[in-house]
């Protein structure tokens, strides 16, 4: 199943090992990660089996992990721990090794096999709700009843115990989890129900809202477990968050990828509060580019609007050595600059903004809709003690009706005006 199945290349540097850093290993103290930021970083993906070795090699007793999945009444198995390294990277790696045939569940059999454990409540709580995630997900899937889901792969015994050790693992922290964009993988993977494409149909029906790519390579990265987990517990994902690291664990799944080494980290940090916001209501965010074409600056533009920019616009400048350039602008208010400041550096081939705060007088605007022969318009009226009222037809619907209707937009303008202006609107009424 995903990481635990799926297949890699040989390479130099990766090999397993039984407890060879355990000496260095730091035990820490229930409740470590209250008021803190738990960030799993997960380039190469992750599946359960990744973020219950990755939080053990944070500090997380082994025993924490262990006794939780002794409280289910499951049997035929044994849990491994050890280590193995991956770049030079020794990492904790966690291994469920099934010594006998396991039935096939259900969502009903496995929650109530969870619901009558001897798991701590908050433990069962949260092993509970990674299951729920689950069974909806493989429920939309399929269009089956809920209670009637058969899990297969997910519902054997491997699977039980990284959603209850891993809940055990989070409960034993007690952080605010967040989780990084996750790499989605391409081609298909052998299920009971029949080759599946990747991304798997699970994975992604549990990942939404969670921010997600393209991880360029025919694999696994994320499985239904390891969905699961992040859909029930992260509060969002996150680029690095802003936080002052304090614990750093490691993880590795099974497989071994040919172009990233197969590891999950987990970084357990104190929020830090971020830099005073400049004085002014808004900020101009700017960049000099020398070197973009009109094609990359107009997608620029789009992009920076995208993220909230309030107004975009590009001046032509002089740099140094006499080259022609582009001074590229963005106005946006003061919680929005962050994000427009990321764009203009992601969009761009910019290696620095400059920002400014400013403050600006405003007509108060609202928008009303008047009835024209070609539809509906809306109208933007700016008011205010700055003499007569804007107004405004929105251009974007005037063209649409224009091209609805096949006439010129200035027809669609000129009838907007005067409904306007019949019904009061062009007065500022």
């Amino acid at each position: 199943m995903g990481h635990e199945e799926a297949g890699g290349h040989e390479h130099d540097h990766d090999h397993d090992h039984d407890h060879e850093d355990e000496q260095k290993r730091t035990a820490v103290a229930r409740g470590i990660g209250k008021g803190k930021i738990l960030f799993l970083d997960a380039p190469s993906g992750l599946a359960g089996d990744m973020i219950i070795a990755t939080l053990v090699d944070l500090g997380v007793p082994e025993t924490v992990i262990a006794e939780a999945v002794a409280s289910v009444a499951i049997t035929g198995f044994h849990l491994h721990f050890g280590t193995r390294v991956r770049s030079g990277i020794v990492a904790s790696s966690f291994d469920v090794h099934v010594d006998d045939a396991q039935p096939e569940r259900t969502y009903a059999t496995v929650r109530q096999l969870i619901a009558e454990s001897k798991l701590a409540e908050p433990v069962k709580k949260r092993a509970l709700a990674t299951f729920r995630k689950l069974a909806e997900a493989e429920a939309r899937v399929h269009r089956a009843n809920l209670d009637d889901v058969h899990f297969h792969e997910v519902g054997a015994v491997d699977a039980i115990a990284d959603v209850v050790g891993s809940a055990a693992a989070l409960d034993w922290i007690d952080a605010d989890l967040l989780v990084s964009p996750l790499p989605m993988g391409r081609g298909f993977v052998k299920a009971r129900h029949g080759i599946l494409p990747l991304p798997p149909p699970a994975v992604v029906e549990c990942l939404a809202s969670f921010a997600t790519y393209d991880g360029g390579a025919d694999f696994e990265f994320v499985t239904p477990t390891g969905a699961a987990i992040v859909a029930a517990h992260a509060r969002a994902s996150s680029r690095w968050p802003t936080m002052a690291p304090e614990r750093v664990g490691w993880g590795a799944g099974t497989a071994t990828l040919p172009d990233r080494p197969n590891l999950l980290r987990a970084v357990l940090g104190a929020p830090v509060e971020r830099e005073p916001a400049l004085a002014g209501s808004h900020v101009v965010n700017e960049t000099n580019l020398d070197d973009a074409t009109g094609e990359l600056l107009a997608a620029a533009i789009e992009a920076v609007l995208a993220e909230g920019a309030l107004d975009v616009w590009a001046s032509p400048a002089t740099m140094k050595k006499g080259r022609p350039a582009w001074v590229l602008s963005a106005l946006a208010e003061q919680e929005r600059s962050d994000l427009v400041a990321h764009a203009m550096l992601r969009e761009t081939t910019s290696i620095g903004v400059r920002r400014y705060a400013v403050s600006r007088v405003e007509r108060p605007r609202r928008v009303v809709r008047v009835d024209t022969e070609f539809g509906a318009i809306p109208i933007k009226v700016a008011e205010g003690p700055y003499g007569p009222a804007q107004v405004k037809p929105e251009f974007d619907a005037c063209l649409a009706a224009a091209r609805a209707h096949g006439v010129p937009v200035r027809e669609v303008v000129q009838a907007a005006m005067a409904a306007a202006k019949a019904n009061g609107t062009a007065a500022g009424g």
